[in-house]
């Protein structure tokens, strides 16, 4: 199957996605936030939390923060 064929298969769901403000690279980070949840619900410390999921997935701290951010943020499009 080609790249062309996946993508035109799946265009309305990757405008979908696209219009809310989802990226295609944030699939990458599912388990990371996944991480930072059940850290947050054991009462660790942001900073703690962001230090060790950092190390964890390879990313810098600032980054960790930026997911959390942006995987909090409400969906404002009516599509969803």
């Amino acid at each position: 199957m080609k790249l062309y064929e996946v993508i035109s298969f799946n265009r309305e769901l990757l405008r979908r996605l696209s219009s809310v403000g989802i990226r295609l690279d944030d699939c990458k980070y599912i388990d990371l936030y996944e991480d930072y949840r059940k850290l947050r619900e054991g009462g660790g410390k942001m900073t703690y939390i962001a230090a060790v999921l950092a190390e964890k997935y390879g990313v810098c701290e600032r980054q960790v923060y930026l997911i959390i951010a942006r995987f909090e943020k409400d969906c404002t499009d009516i599509s969803v």
